[in-house]
């Protein structure tokens, strides 16, 4: 029954608000205006995210324990920033502080040396908090094509509450499976052509999640810490990479851009339906070895992570070498 509810409710929920808010005056408010860093041709509503945590963060609460509680309820504070961003568009000055305080509340309530879960001490404590923004904010950087930031929600967080039953910790999974439940209610509306967008509100707090889910599992015994890594590798490889590549080059990498590599196969001529299968086959593949692997040696864990590593590396110079022929 429990399970039921986890699945049913948050995908019906985020479907049936997404639809409603499409039709909405907020839908137009928040529309994505096309522009010269954009993929997409026409203006979208960015409402899916909305629908999303409505669909998720509800359900999830249900069966959350105290610590589970804390980083929903962090979660729902960034959605109501992100939210304000979309409308408004708040500096950076603003959104990245909002940021670092959800991973702090987070980390201290999971982390920290006095957590029941971790003996943790200050400076792995600092580290896991800058982490933990870092994550929230890659999610959203990859939120940039017609279901994909939607399909990685969906396959990771569905890999999550698989491992966790496995584990046991049905708090965590049943909170993970609610979040990849409203993941699909929304990848109806997204998948390409996409009618709607997720919006700050929802590639924010679903980066805070995958990052934040991903510790506490770690940190619970649920998982070793390399499991989370490889579920969300294929966000986190693209946006680390193109970050030290924007860092490097002088770049403002907080602004908007189409450099990300999923970006510059659009530019290079896929379609965007084939970029999105393409990127669910390499989310399933790397979810289905991070659970294959996650009870195994640490030696084989740091072997699959070399493996994909260098596949990562070897994707990445087949995409330069595309994006640079005539």
């Amino acid at each position: 029954m429990r399970w039921a509810i986890a699945i049913l409710a948050p995908a019906l929920v985020s479907f049936v608000v997404i639809a409603m808010l499409r039709s909405s005056h907020w839908a137009a408010r928040t529309a994505d205006q096309p522009n010269e860093r954009s993929l997409h041709t026409v203006p979208t509503p960015r409402v899916g995210g909305l629908g999303v945590m409505a669909g998720a963060l509800p359900v999830a609460a249900l069966f959350a324990d105290d610590a589970l509680a804390v980083l929903l309820a962090c979660a729902a504070l960034l959605t109501v920033v992100s939210c304000i961003d979309d409308w408004k568009s708040l500096p950076i000055e603003v959104r990245l502080p909002a940021h670092f305080v959800a991973a702090a509340i987070a980390i201290l309530a999971i982390a920290s040396p006095d957590a029941r879960h971790s003996d943790l001490g200050a400076f792995e404590v600092t580290l896991a908090i800058v982490v933990l923004a870092w994550m929230t904010n890659l999610f959203n950087f990859m939120d940039g094509a017609d279901g994909l930031a939607g399909g990685m929600a969906a396959i990771g967080f569905s890999a999550l509450a698989l491992a966790a039953s496995a584990a046991g910790a049905m708090p965590l999974a049943l909170a993970a499976a609610a979040i990849a439940a409203a993941s699909v209610g929304f990848l109806a509306h997204n998948f390409p052509p996409a009618r709607v967008f997720l919006g700050d509100a929802g590639s924010v707090p679903l980066g805070f999640l995958a990052g934040a889910l991903g510790l506490y599992g770690t940190l619970a015994g649920a998982w070793p810490l390399s499991f989370p890594l490889l579920v969300f590798s294929p966000f986190i490889a693209d946006a680390s990479v193109t970050l030290m590549r924007r860092v490097l080059r002088g770049e403002p990498f907080w602004r908007a851009h189409r450099s990300h590599y999923y970006q510059r196969l659009v530019l290079a001529g896929w379609t965007r339906r084939g970029l999105v299968l393409w990127s669910y086959a390499l989310m399933l593949a790397a979810a289905a070895s991070a659970l294959l692997a996650r009870q195994s040696g640490g030696q084989v864990q740091f072997g699959i992570i070399l493996v994909w590593a260098a596949a990562y590396s070897l994707l990445f110079l087949a995409i330069e070498r595309r994006a640079r022929a005539p």
